[in-house]
Formats: C-alpha cells, structure tokens, sequence
C-alpha cells in the first residue's frame, strides 16, 4: 500500500508558513502525545550532548541486587506454576512472552559478571542455569522444548560462570564451588528436550567445560577432592528423602541417574589420576553410596582393567551388560578383555554387524 507522505521540499514549503511560536506548538504536540521513539528523537534534536549521554547510560549493566531479586521472582513464579495459567501474577501476555523476560535476565546476568563484585550476577545466573536443568523434566512453561525456545545454551552459561568463579575466587574456591554444580547440572544428553535443534548442537558436556579449566595435575587431585565431598553431600541428602510408597525405588533410581550423567567425568578422572600420586580418589569414587546402578559397575571394571585384575573386570563389566546389553561402552571393553557376553549382548553385537 502505497505512503502518502510529503517529500522534504513539499515538507518545508508547508513549515514556511509557520511563525516561530506555531513551530513551537506543533513540535510539543509531537513530543508530548507522541510515542517514546518520536519524544527520544525530539530530544535528541534539543540537546544532542544530553541524549548521547542517556544512551551510553542505558548500556550500562543493570544493578547486580536488582537483576538477582528479578531472577528470584521469576524462578519463584515458575515454579510454582504461575507462568502455565490460573495465577494473577503473571498476566496472559507474559505467559507467551516468557522466553523474552528469560533472555532478558540472562543477559543482565552475564552482563553483570563482568564487574568487580560479580557476587549477585554469579547467584543470579546459578539459579537460571538451576530452572534451566528442570525444565527438561518440568512443565514451568507454555513450550514443548523451553530451552530450545529460549535459545539458552547451558554449557556457555556454565563456561562463563566457571570462569568467573576462578578468576575472582582462585583455583580452590572455584573448585568448592563447581563440584557440586556439576553433579547438580551435567546432563548426558543436553539440557534440550528433543536432544536436536539449534541449541542442542552448541551444547556441550560439562566434563569437558571442566577438563579445559585444569592444565596441572594437581588441580586434577584437587578437584577430584571437592567432588568427592560433594558426592558425600549428595548421600546425605539422599538418606534425607524419604522413598514414597509410590516410587519405592524413587533413591536408587536418582543415584543410577546421578551416574550415568557423570559417567563422561568419572572416565576423566580414572584416566588422570590412574597411576598418579592421588589414585586413592578413585577408590573412593567406584565405591561411593551416592553413586550406583551399571555405569558404576562399569567404572569400577575399567579401574580393575587398569591395574590388570583382568578377572574381576570381566566379572564386573559381565554384570553392567545384564542392565544394559546394548551399551557401546561396556561391549568394547567386554570384548577386549574377553568378558562373557549375556546372550542378548551377543544377539545385538550381530545385528550391528555390517
């Protein structure tokens, strides 16, 4: 549909029957009933020092406290299910527009770590990273796949967090800090519903987020220090949940979960500290109660496999393939070491076959 608009010379020739005060009048008419677009270039005609200064204010990163207690309501109002229906709090609007307020906060956040005291930036983007991990669980949204949605890559969030963690904090307290957020947040198979998409390609694992930050070997033994003790944090808590009558296996269901999501990790480490002056850690690893189910198993086979007790390895990595006949992992050790292989095992290695 074609503008019917005046062209600059037909523009002029109008204004040059205009006095002074009606130039005037028209142009307060326009700034004080027009929208903020039209006020923001009025003003910017007025006093261009002025307006110039209001946009380099407006780039400034917003107040840490004030970011954090947005973050918090935000989480809270998710949660609790205000942002699916039937909660005043949030009107029908936002419920659709949600994925723009948590960009919104996301960018606030991470803006926010780069200042000199970066406390509350830090827990701010701690609890977004936290709704992010339950969403592929919990229906908080109007979306079939909410970070894929919210184009919200977990692991650059962990990496840039992680980061700040250890430059304002040093090596040992990033560590104390990241050990329990990696059990809390790793996920085997991304942190998207579907596991493909824009997001899901960017992904990456958190062990490897991880194995990037420590170049030494020491760090190595430190770290697997800290993540030991918060494992020990995480069976605590899990002899602290009661198992309900519906899900009467409800904890070791959690721990095989729990394990299968660390499994990348926990290679890292064997293959680190094996043969090293901290091989005690991983003593302590494969036998850990806040850990379980085949992954564990198979853990515990590789470590037998590498200090040559061939026999329970095979004995080890046997029973992980009762769990799980078609696990790739436990298949290429069963047949290195000549382990038994349960007759399902057998029937899928044939139909992998070429």
């Amino acid at each position: 549909m074609p503008t019917n608009r005046m062209n600059r010379e037909q523009f002029f020739s109008q204004l040059a029957t205009f006095d002074e005060q009606r130039l005037k009048k028209a142009l307060w008419n326009l700034y004080w009933r027009g929208a903020a677009a039209t006020r923001e270039r009025i003003e910017a005609e007025i006093d261009p020092d002025q307006h110039d200064g209001g946009k380099r204010r407006s780039k400034e990163p917003a107040d840490p406290q004030q970011v954090l207690g947005e973050v918090r309501d935000f989480v809270a109002l998710a949660r609790s299910g205000a942002y699916l229906a039937g909660d005043r709090r949030v009107s029908p609007q936002e419920r659709t527009r949600w994925r723009f307020t948590f960009q919104r906060l996301v960018t606030d956040a991470q803006d926010g770590l780069r200042a000199a005291d970066a406390a509350a930036a830090a827990t701010a983007v701690e609890q977004l990273i936290d709704l992010a991990c339950e969403t592929r669980d919990y229906d908080y949204f109007r979306s079939e796949d909410p970070m894929e949605a919210a184009r919200f890559v977990v692991s650059d969030a962990v990496a840039l967090l992680w980061a700040k963690l250890q430059g304002e904090h040093g090596f040992a307290g990033f560590a104390e800090r990241a050990a329990p957020q990696l059990i809390r947040w790793e996920s085997r198979y991304g942190w998207t519903r579907s596991g493909w998409g824009r997001v899901s390609e960017k992904e990456t694992s958190l062990a490897s987020v991880l194995a990037r930050m420590l170049p030494a070997p020491d760090m190595w033994a430190g770290l697997a220090d800290r993540y030991l003790a918060a494992l020990d944090q995480a069976a605590r808590d899990d002899r602290a949940t009661p198992n309900r009558a519906w899900r009467p296996t409800g904890r070791d269901r959690d721990r095989d979960q729990r394990t299968a999501a660390l499994a990348e990790w926990h290679g890292l480490l064997l293959d680190r500290l094996i043969g090293s002056e901290a091989e005690d850690r991983l003593d302590r690893l494969t036998c850990h109660p806040a850990l379980g189910g085949p992954e564990l198993g198979f853990l515990q086979a590789q470590l037998a496999h590498q200090r040559g007790d061939v026999g329970t390895a095979r004995s080890l990595v046997a029973a992980a393939l009762q769990q799980l006949p078609g696990h790739q992992g436990f298949l290429d050790l069963a047949t290195e070491i000549g382990a038994p292989l349960p007759p399902r095992a057998q029937q899928i290695i044939k139909e992998r076959s070429p």
